[in-house]
Protein backbone atom coordinates (compact mmCIF):
# COMPACT_ATOMS: atom_id res chain seq x y z
CA UNK A 1 0.00 0.00 0.00
CA UNK A 2 1.59 3.20 -1.19
CA UNK A 3 -0.14 5.92 0.72
CA UNK A 4 1.44 9.32 0.75
CA UNK A 5 1.92 10.39 4.35
CA UNK A 6 -0.26 13.40 4.95
CA UNK A 7 1.37 15.31 7.80
CA UNK A 8 -0.78 17.30 10.20
CA UNK A 9 -0.03 21.03 10.04
CA UNK A 10 -1.37 23.97 12.00
CA UNK A 11 -3.35 25.29 9.05
CA UNK A 12 -5.24 21.99 8.71
CA UNK A 13 -6.04 21.98 12.42
CA UNK A 14 -7.53 25.43 12.06
CA UNK A 15 -9.52 24.49 8.98
CA UNK A 16 -10.89 21.31 10.55
CA UNK A 17 -11.76 23.04 13.81
CA UNK A 18 -14.16 25.20 11.83
CA UNK A 19 -15.94 22.09 10.54
CA UNK A 20 -17.39 21.05 13.89
CA UNK A 21 -20.84 22.16 12.77
CA UNK A 22 -22.96 20.97 9.89
CA UNK A 23 -21.24 19.91 6.67
CA UNK A 24 -21.71 22.51 3.97
CA UNK A 25 -24.19 21.94 1.17
CA UNK A 26 -21.42 22.63 -1.36
CA UNK A 27 -19.35 19.79 0.05
CA UNK A 28 -22.26 17.35 0.04
CA UNK A 29 -23.09 18.39 -3.51
CA UNK A 30 -19.79 16.88 -4.66
CA UNK A 31 -21.23 13.43 -3.85
CA UNK A 32 -24.39 13.81 -5.92
CA UNK A 33 -24.82 11.80 -9.10
CA UNK A 34 -27.40 11.18 -11.80
CA UNK A 35 -28.38 7.85 -13.34
CA UNK A 36 -30.09 7.97 -16.71
CA UNK A 37 -31.59 4.52 -16.22
CA UNK A 38 -32.08 1.93 -13.47
CA UNK A 39 -29.01 -0.02 -12.38
CA UNK A 40 -28.67 -3.33 -14.23
CA UNK A 41 -26.38 -5.97 -12.76
CA UNK A 42 -24.79 -8.54 -15.04
CA UNK A 43 -23.65 -11.50 -12.99
CA UNK A 44 -21.68 -14.71 -13.49
CA UNK A 45 -22.20 -17.57 -11.05
CA UNK A 46 -18.92 -18.68 -9.47
CA UNK A 47 -20.43 -21.39 -7.26
CA UNK A 48 -23.71 -21.97 -5.43
CA UNK A 49 -23.14 -19.02 -3.09
CA UNK A 50 -20.84 -16.61 -4.98
CA UNK A 51 -21.22 -14.51 -8.10
CA UNK A 52 -19.04 -12.02 -9.93
CA UNK A 53 -20.91 -9.05 -11.38
CA UNK A 54 -20.58 -5.72 -13.10
CA UNK A 55 -22.73 -2.68 -13.71
CA UNK A 56 -22.49 0.66 -15.46
CA UNK A 57 -22.04 3.53 -13.04
CA UNK A 58 -23.23 7.15 -13.12
CA UNK A 59 -20.54 8.27 -15.60
CA UNK A 60 -20.57 5.24 -17.88
CA UNK A 61 -17.67 3.52 -16.12
CA UNK A 62 -17.95 -0.25 -15.73
CA UNK A 63 -17.79 -1.34 -12.08
CA UNK A 64 -16.73 -4.87 -11.10
CA UNK A 65 -17.46 -6.72 -7.90
CA UNK A 66 -18.47 -9.91 -6.15
CA UNK A 67 -21.37 -11.00 -3.95
CA UNK A 68 -21.69 -13.98 -1.62
CA UNK A 69 -24.70 -15.39 0.21
CA UNK A 70 -24.60 -17.22 3.54
CA UNK A 71 -25.17 -20.97 3.77
CA UNK A 72 -28.37 -20.54 5.71
CA UNK A 73 -31.27 -19.37 3.57
CA UNK A 74 -33.58 -16.58 4.64
CA UNK A 75 -36.30 -14.39 3.21
CA UNK A 76 -34.27 -11.26 4.01
CA UNK A 77 -30.53 -10.82 4.46
CA UNK A 78 -28.58 -8.02 6.18
CA UNK A 79 -25.84 -6.65 3.92
CA UNK A 80 -22.13 -6.04 4.46
CA UNK A 81 -20.38 -3.95 1.81
CA UNK A 82 -16.60 -4.29 2.00
CA UNK A 83 -14.08 -1.74 0.75
CA UNK A 84 -10.53 -2.91 0.11
CA UNK A 85 -7.25 -1.16 0.88
CA UNK A 86 -5.17 0.77 -1.60
CA UNK A 87 -3.45 -1.42 -4.17
CA UNK A 88 -5.79 -4.35 -3.42
CA UNK A 89 -9.04 -5.51 -5.00
CA UNK A 90 -12.51 -6.75 -4.10
CA UNK A 91 -11.28 -10.35 -4.32
CA UNK A 92 -9.39 -9.86 -1.06
CA UNK A 93 -12.69 -10.14 0.79
CA UNK A 94 -12.90 -13.83 -0.14
CA UNK A 95 -9.37 -15.22 -0.45
CA UNK A 96 -6.35 -15.42 1.85
CA UNK A 97 -3.87 -14.85 -0.97
CA UNK A 98 -3.67 -13.80 -4.62
CA UNK A 99 -0.72 -14.86 -6.78
CA UNK A 100 1.11 -15.92 -3.64
CA UNK A 101 0.58 -12.56 -1.91
CA UNK A 102 -1.19 -12.89 1.44
CA UNK A 103 -4.29 -10.91 2.31
CA UNK A 104 -2.45 -9.15 5.12
CA UNK A 105 -5.51 -7.06 6.03
CA UNK A 106 -7.42 -10.26 6.93
CA UNK A 107 -10.64 -8.87 5.49
CA UNK A 108 -11.44 -12.33 4.10
CA UNK A 109 -11.96 -13.36 7.72
CA UNK A 110 -14.51 -10.55 8.10
CA UNK A 111 -16.44 -12.04 5.19
CA UNK A 112 -16.44 -15.44 6.88
CA UNK A 113 -17.68 -13.92 10.13
CA UNK A 114 -20.44 -12.01 8.37
CA UNK A 115 -21.55 -14.92 6.15
CA UNK A 116 -21.72 -17.24 9.15
CA UNK A 117 -24.08 -14.79 10.85
CA UNK A 118 -26.39 -14.59 7.84
CA UNK A 119 -25.05 -11.55 5.99
CA UNK A 120 -24.80 -11.15 2.25
CA UNK A 121 -21.33 -9.72 1.52
CA UNK A 122 -20.66 -7.45 -1.45
CA UNK A 123 -17.42 -5.78 -2.50
CA UNK A 124 -16.47 -3.56 -5.44
CA UNK A 125 -13.15 -2.76 -7.06
CA UNK A 126 -12.26 0.87 -6.39
CA UNK A 127 -11.34 2.99 -9.37
CA UNK A 128 -7.82 2.24 -10.68
CA UNK A 129 -7.87 -1.08 -8.79
CA UNK A 130 -8.53 -4.73 -9.58
CA UNK A 131 -10.34 -5.20 -12.88
CA UNK A 132 -10.58 -1.41 -13.15
CA UNK A 133 -6.86 -0.81 -13.59
CA UNK A 134 -6.19 1.69 -16.36
CA UNK A 135 -2.70 1.69 -17.95
CA UNK A 136 -3.27 5.26 -19.10
CA UNK A 137 -3.99 6.37 -15.54
CA UNK A 138 -2.43 3.88 -13.19
CA UNK A 139 -2.52 3.99 -9.41
CA UNK A 140 1.23 4.67 -9.51
CA UNK A 141 0.64 7.75 -11.64
CA UNK A 142 -2.19 8.93 -9.41
CA UNK A 143 -0.10 8.63 -6.25
CA UNK A 144 2.97 10.19 -7.87
CA UNK A 145 0.89 13.21 -8.88
CA UNK A 146 -0.37 13.43 -5.30
CA UNK A 147 3.03 13.08 -3.62
CA UNK A 148 4.60 15.77 -5.77
CA UNK A 149 1.59 18.06 -5.46
CA UNK A 150 1.45 18.16 -9.25
CA UNK A 151 -2.20 17.15 -9.48
CA UNK A 152 -4.35 16.39 -6.44
CA UNK A 153 -7.44 15.99 -8.58
CA UNK A 154 -6.50 12.49 -9.77
CA UNK A 155 -6.50 11.06 -6.25
CA UNK A 156 -9.47 13.19 -5.23
CA UNK A 157 -11.61 11.89 -8.09
CA UNK A 158 -10.48 8.29 -7.56
CA UNK A 159 -11.89 8.41 -4.03
CA UNK A 160 -14.88 10.63 -4.76
CA UNK A 161 -16.05 8.64 -7.77
CA UNK A 162 -15.57 5.33 -5.94
CA UNK A 163 -17.91 6.62 -3.23
CA UNK A 164 -20.44 7.50 -5.94
CA UNK A 165 -20.07 4.00 -7.43
CA UNK A 166 -21.08 2.63 -4.05
CA UNK A 167 -24.09 4.93 -3.95
CA UNK A 168 -25.16 3.43 -7.28
CA UNK A 169 -24.71 -0.02 -5.72
CA UNK A 170 -27.00 1.09 -2.88
CA UNK A 171 -29.59 2.04 -5.52
CA UNK A 172 -29.48 -1.53 -6.81
CA UNK A 173 -29.66 -3.03 -3.31
CA UNK A 174 -32.88 -1.10 -2.74
CA UNK A 175 -34.49 -2.94 -5.66
CA UNK A 176 -33.66 -6.39 -4.28
CA UNK A 177 -36.45 -7.72 -2.04
CA UNK A 178 -34.16 -10.37 -0.49
CA UNK A 179 -31.76 -7.70 0.84
CA UNK A 180 -32.63 -5.85 4.03
CA UNK A 181 -32.51 -2.12 3.33
CA UNK A 182 -32.71 -1.44 7.06
CA UNK A 183 -29.44 -3.27 7.74
CA UNK A 184 -26.69 -2.10 5.38
CA UNK A 185 -23.27 -2.17 6.95
CA UNK A 186 -19.95 -0.93 5.58
CA UNK A 187 -16.51 -2.28 6.44
CA UNK A 188 -13.27 -0.92 5.07
CA UNK A 189 -9.54 -1.21 5.68
CA UNK A 190 -7.21 1.80 5.19
CA UNK A 191 -8.34 3.51 1.97
CA UNK A 192 -11.43 1.34 2.25
CA UNK A 193 -12.09 2.78 5.71
CA UNK A 194 -11.80 6.28 4.27
CA UNK A 195 -14.37 5.36 1.60
CA UNK A 196 -16.66 3.76 4.19
CA UNK A 197 -16.70 6.85 6.39
CA UNK A 198 -17.34 9.14 3.44
CA UNK A 199 -20.12 6.95 2.04
CA UNK A 200 -21.89 6.69 5.39
CA UNK A 201 -21.61 10.45 5.87
CA UNK A 202 -23.30 11.29 2.57
CA UNK A 203 -25.81 8.44 2.29
CA UNK A 204 -28.38 7.80 5.02
CA UNK A 205 -29.10 4.30 3.70
CA UNK A 206 -25.99 3.08 5.54
CA UNK A 207 -26.74 1.89 9.07
CA UNK A 208 -23.39 0.66 10.46
CA UNK A 209 -19.74 1.46 9.77
CA UNK A 210 -16.61 -0.49 10.59
CA UNK A 211 -13.59 1.71 9.77
CA UNK A 212 -10.20 0.04 10.17
CA UNK A 213 -7.08 2.26 10.20
CA UNK A 214 -8.33 5.06 7.92
CA UNK A 215 -5.59 7.45 6.75
CA UNK A 216 -5.81 10.99 8.07
CA UNK A 217 -6.38 13.26 5.09
CA UNK A 218 -5.63 16.92 5.74
CA UNK A 219 -4.31 18.43 2.52
CA UNK A 220 -6.25 21.59 1.64
CA UNK A 221 -7.02 20.34 -1.86
CA UNK A 222 -8.45 17.09 -0.50
CA UNK A 223 -10.95 18.41 2.04
CA UNK A 224 -13.90 16.97 0.11
CA UNK A 225 -12.55 13.42 0.59
CA UNK A 226 -11.45 13.87 4.19
CA UNK A 227 -13.43 11.86 6.76
CA UNK A 228 -12.71 14.68 9.22
CA UNK A 229 -14.54 17.15 7.01
CA UNK A 230 -17.65 14.96 6.93
CA UNK A 231 -17.51 13.47 10.43
CA UNK A 232 -20.31 15.67 11.77
CA UNK A 233 -22.68 14.02 9.26
CA UNK A 234 -22.12 10.62 10.89
CA UNK A 235 -24.99 11.09 13.29
CA UNK A 236 -27.20 8.00 13.40
CA UNK A 237 -24.73 5.27 12.56
CA UNK A 238 -23.47 2.52 14.81
CA UNK A 239 -19.75 2.96 14.26
CA UNK A 240 -16.55 1.15 15.19
CA UNK A 241 -13.18 2.80 14.56
CA UNK A 242 -10.07 0.63 14.86
CA UNK A 243 -6.80 2.55 14.96
CA UNK A 244 -3.11 1.79 15.47
CA UNK A 245 -0.91 3.79 17.81
CA UNK A 246 2.09 3.56 15.43
CA UNK A 247 0.26 4.12 12.15
CA UNK A 248 2.40 6.10 9.72
CA UNK A 249 -0.70 7.34 7.92
CA UNK A 250 -2.49 8.68 11.02
CA UNK A 251 -0.98 9.67 14.35
CA UNK A 252 -2.60 8.87 17.69
CA UNK A 253 -3.58 12.53 18.00
CA UNK A 254 -5.16 12.53 14.55
CA UNK A 255 -7.07 9.32 15.23
CA UNK A 256 -8.43 10.78 18.45
CA UNK A 257 -9.35 13.95 16.61
CA UNK A 258 -11.31 11.93 14.05
CA UNK A 259 -13.09 9.83 16.67
CA UNK A 260 -14.07 12.92 18.66
CA UNK A 261 -15.39 14.62 15.51
CA UNK A 262 -17.76 11.75 14.68
CA UNK A 263 -21.19 12.95 15.79
CA UNK A 264 -22.86 9.59 16.40
CA UNK A 265 -23.48 8.78 20.08
CA UNK A 266 -23.26 5.08 19.19
CA UNK A 267 -19.54 5.03 18.40
CA UNK A 268 -16.78 2.78 19.68
CA UNK A 269 -13.02 2.67 19.26
CA UNK A 270 -10.32 0.04 19.66
CA UNK A 271 -6.66 1.07 19.69
CA UNK A 272 -4.07 -1.51 18.63
CA UNK A 273 -0.39 -1.49 19.61
CA UNK A 274 0.61 -1.80 16.00
CA UNK A 275 1.58 -0.14 12.77
CA UNK A 276 -0.76 0.34 9.81
CA UNK A 277 -0.83 -3.39 9.07
CA UNK A 278 -2.67 -4.77 12.06
CA UNK A 279 -2.02 -8.19 13.56
CA UNK A 280 -4.78 -10.71 12.91
CA UNK A 281 -5.75 -10.36 16.56
CA UNK A 282 -7.65 -7.16 15.68
CA UNK A 283 -10.47 -9.48 14.63
CA UNK A 284 -11.02 -10.31 18.31
CA UNK A 285 -12.45 -6.83 18.78
CA UNK A 286 -15.14 -7.69 16.22
CA UNK A 287 -16.43 -11.03 17.49
CA UNK A 288 -19.79 -9.48 18.38
CA UNK A 289 -19.82 -6.70 15.80
CA UNK A 290 -21.84 -8.54 13.16
CA UNK A 291 -24.38 -9.89 15.61
CA UNK A 292 -27.62 -8.02 15.18
CA UNK A 293 -29.64 -8.89 18.28
CA UNK A 294 -32.81 -7.88 16.47
CA UNK A 295 -32.22 -10.79 14.08
CA UNK A 296 -31.74 -13.36 16.82
CA UNK A 297 -34.91 -15.23 17.63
Amino acid sequence: MKFVKLILVISSLLSFSSQAGAVSADLLQQYQYTMDQPVTIKSTQLDNRNSAFNFVSFDGQLVYGQISYPKQQATSYPVLIGQHAMGRSSQRWWVDSINGKKTITHVNELTKMANELGYVVIALDARAHGKRKNPDMSLTNIMAALSTGKDLSLYRHMILDTVKDHRVLLDWIQTQPQLDNNKIQLAGYSMGAQISLLLAAVDSRVTDVLAIVPPFVDEKGLVMISPMALASSLTGNRLMLITADEDKYATSVQNTQLFNAIASPNKHRAVMASGHILPESYLKHLENWFIDHKLIK
